[in-house]
């Protein structure tokens, strides 16, 4: 009997330990949406990264508007064939036939490269900006004794928090140390930045 005493007191204790150490464990919180939506360095690189991806569109679109072209052409010329005339029309679709297989391939690959080049593009301007933020994240968590900060941001499907009643609001504080004025008003949405971009790596 003293022996479960013994027992239930060592557990007790335990769970007391953990409890005390789980209180003085701080959280706090971000907001990523706010800090990123209002953040020059980050909305000029989204800016970049849109315009290069309507730029290779529109290539793309051009050389779809001549795939087109030609596919009416090929059309027209089959319509055109007759008895006395399908060895010479039949030689021409032949041909035209050729030339629009190569066009689609071609606009194949210049969809692939198009997405190799914006994916290139966002490593090169995104990167620095995930490694500068999460340093910053770290740096103010530490400064402020937290243990663990959570992104709320809508983006991110509140997947990172379950309860945000609580801990410390430090998106004004990151803002403040990347530069960001208090005042600063969210980006227009041509320059959000691309899904899957918007959460800092810590």
């Amino acid at each position: 009997m003293r022996k479960l005493i013994n027992v239930i007191c060592v557990t007790a204790g335990l769970m007391l330990s953990v409890s005390v150490a789980n209180a003085q464990q701080k959280l706090g919180h971000i907001n990523s949406e706010a800090i990123l939506s209002v953040w020059g360095d980050w909305t000029k690189a989204a800016t970049e990264i849109n315009n290069l991806s309507n730029t290779k569109q529109q290539e793309i679109d051009k050389m779809m508007g001549e795939y087109q072209t030609k596919l009416k052409a090929a059309q027209d010329k089959e319509d055109s064939r007759s008895v006395s005339n399908q060895a010479q029309v039949n030689q021409e679709l032949e041909k035209m036939g050729k030339e629009l297989n190569d066009l689609q391939n071609r606009i194949q690959a210049a969809r692939e490269k198009a997405q190799k080049d914006i994916e290139t593009k966002q490593q090169e301007l995104f990167s620095p900006l995930h490694t500068k933020i999460g340093n910053i994240i770290k740096t103010v968590a530490k400064e402020k004794g937290f243990a663990y900060v959570f992104d709320i941001a809508a983006s991110q499907g509140f997947n990172n928090i379950i309860y945000s009643d609580g801990g410390e609001d430090l998106t004004a504080e990151i803002k403040s140390k990347l530069g960001i004025s208090a005042t600063a008003t969210t980006a227009p949405a041509a320059t959000k930045p691309a899904a899957g971009t918007t959460k800092p790596k810590n």
